[in-house]
């Protein structure tokens, strides 16, 4: 059953691409985020995300509003490297989140904040809550749902940059039993890849930073229950966060007046 419903769904995103499998212009292809005078970046998500935020203050640049994971690590590079653009940096993860609870709160907690770049890891509830909640969703409707939200997104905010991460588990955590999460978690995550060249997004693949990482620590050294990450794996997703979109190094600004000079 899993292996036909893998099968079946693997085909969900092929019309869609088709058309723009061409001339698509995907992450790969471009350079780094650009970043202007108080851009808006939003991180959202669900718990790796929130990370305990304190979801009380609506502010930019709070670290208790950032939460303790690599959204943290991500921003305080961030305010640091491109302090001149005087950047406006929001958490709004929230534990526990599918795609379609994400798009319930959509307008407030993404559109209303005019973002210029929108940061979503999400996927893992998706998949783990048919395990044990009795959720009755599907690769299908994670798809669909995922679509939907991007699309929306970019009516919304047509300039908007977007980012799309990886979910990903360690096979050894304490919440994962392998033979029930894999092999069709792996096609939430090929799913998210597909995404993120059909919207032409900065893609982040956290799986391979950490199947790499395990190769010098064990896994409880990254993620205890093999979701949540514990520091050095916060640090690991910031510091691949950062490179996947160019925000590691300080682009230098073009010359605006050579003739001048």
């Amino acid at each position: 059953m899993k292996a036909a419903a893998v099968t079946s769904a693997g085909a969900l995103l092929i019309p869609s691409l088709a058309s723009g499998a061409v001339k698509k212009k995907t992450a790969s292809n471009r350079h780094a985020i650009h970043l202007k005078d108080e851009s808006v970046i939003l991180f959202q998500g669900d718990s790796v995300t929130d990370a305990n935020r304190d979801r009380k203050i609506g502010e930019p640049n709070n670290p208790l509003a950032i939460g303790n994971g690599y959204a943290l690590f991500a921003t305080g590079h961030m305010l640091d490297k491109f302090a001149e653009r005087k950047l406006n940096i929001y958490n709004r993860g929230l534990s526990g989140n599918r795609v379609f609870e994400l798009r319930e709160r959509w307008d407030e907690d993404c559109i209303a904040l005019k973002p210029d770049v929108v940061s979503i890891l999400v996927g893992v509830n998706d998949y783990a809550y048919t395990l044990d909640n009795g959720y009755k969703g599907t690769l299908e409707k994670f798809v669909t749902d995922y679509r939907e939200l991007l699309y929306y997104t970019k009516q919304k905010l047509p300039n908007v940059q977007l980012i799309i991460c990886e979910p990903y588990t360690l096979k050894r955590g304490s919440h994962i039993k392998p033979g029930r999460w894999y092999p069709m978690f792996d096609e939430y995550r090929k799913a998210t890849k597909q995404l993120a060249g059909e919207f032409k997004a900065f893609y982040v693949p956290f799986q391979t930073m950490y199947d790499k990482a395990i190769k010098k620590a064990p896994d409880r050294y990254w993620s205890v229950d093999g979701i949540h990450p514990e520091l050095p794996g916060a640090k690991l997703m910031a510091n691949g966060w950062l490179k996947k979109t160019g925000l590691n190094k300080k682009v230098k600004k073009k010359k605006e007046n050579d003739s001048n000079s």
